[in-house]
């Protein structure tokens, strides 16, 4: 790990020099790739160096020691020593985790669809609740959230809707949320008041730019009629929904929700960009499954991640078998309890791979 942080100073400072040269600013390509590269060591270099400054303060505690007969002054020094040793130590941990590749899709924006499965209205009802919060959750993190489709059943239920959240690293917060959510509760519906099981499915898909996924206009087939479900001025009333169909590879979205058929088309093919997309993470991520299992999970919508426990308050995230009994609380938005273990546990697993 050193020689390779020694080799990244060595590149730190070469990179330095070259941005101080005036002759970079007549190549903008090459200014931005390495002001790129200067951010992205920057912090790394910086928290390398403050652990060779206290490693250097470490060696000379113990020159003190050794050449010191105050015994006063040498128990100073140790004192000094031993902090120093556990700051070394802390440092070193965070270097660890510094040096792990960052997955490039953590800072990207996303589309969130919550399906009902399993279980009829009650499930419906489920997938209503979880979208409220992952509202909350995006409230608390001040981030934007945009409906894009939903198709409500009679109860307020959803039996399905897709929704974007556009912030700081939302993808890289909420990636791990992919997967069957389980719920178990008496639904509203259940009048002998026996406790039923449940299933959502919850997909997270990175959002792409246009640069990310190229869709050429002759691989769609775009249909056009008119909204259905229940309320809303414009359903029934004009051709604005819209279907759009990626022949290619059979991906089909729809969008209704708004009266513009421009909006609509515009929406449906943000989210198809971003299915495309993690279509493609999805064949990456087989090939290093069959090389190596994910300890938190591989993130496919068949595996079922999460139960969450009504009658006992209770909520459980199968991957890192950590249950909490405060299931109020999560349902409003307070979901770093479980996120933040889920983060840890991947960093840990990465850090393994990378022999760091």
């Amino acid at each position: 790990m050193f020689k390779r942080l020694e080799q990244m100073k060595k590149d730190y400072e070469q990179v330095e020099k070259q941005l101080c040269d005036p002759e970079l600013m007549k190549d903008m390509k090459r200014y931005t790739e390495l002001g790129k590269e200067h951010s992205y060591l920057r912090p790394i270099i910086e928290l390398y160096q403050k652990y060779l400054d206290a490693k250097l303060q470490v060696e000379e505690s113990k020159e003190i020691i050794e050449i010191e007969t105050d015994k006063e002054l040498i128990e100073m020094a140790q004192e000094e020593i031993d902090m120093l040793e556990e700051e070394l130590d802390n440092l070193e941990k965070d270097l660890r985790v510094m040096l792990i590749p960052k997955d490039p899709l953590d800072g990207k924006n996303i589309i969130m669809e919550i399906r009902a499965g399993t279980g009829g209205d009650e499930a419906a009802l489920f997938a209503a609740d979880l979208y409220r919060m992952y509202i909350k959750f995006a409230e608390l993190k001040k981030w934007k959230t945009e409906i894009i489709y939903m198709n409500e059943n009679e109860l307020g239920g959803f039996k399905e809707i897709s929704f974007s959240i556009a912030g700081k690293e939302v993808y890289g917060n909420l990636k791990f949320e992919s997967g069957v959510h389980r719920v178990q509760r008496v639904p509203v519906t259940e009048s002998g008041g026996r406790i039923h099981t449940s299933a959502v499915t919850v997909a997270v898909l990175p959002e792409a730019e246009e640069t990310d996924i190229i869709i050429r206009q002759e691989d769609l087939k775009i249909d056009v009629f008119r909204s259905s479900g229940p309320g809303g001025q414009s359903v029934n009333t004009t051709d604005s929904a819209v279907r759009v169909t990626h022949l290619p590879t059979g991906l089909v979205v729809i969008c209704q929700d708004e009266k513009s058929q421009i909006k609509n088309k515009a929406k449906a093919l943000r989210v198809l960009r971003a299915r495309l997309l993690e279509n493609e993470e999805q064949k990456k991520h087989a090939e290093m499954a069959a090389n190596r299992k994910s300890q938190v999970g591989s993130g496919d919508r068949s595996e079922r991640i999460r139960t969450y426990n009504f009658p006992q308050n209770r909520v459980t995230d199968h991957r890192i078998n950590l249950t909490l009994y405060k299931l109020e609380y999560f349902l409003l938005g307070e979901l770093e309890e479980i996120l933040t273990p889920l983060k840890i546990t991947l960093t840990e697993e990465k850090l393994k791979t990378a022999g760091l």
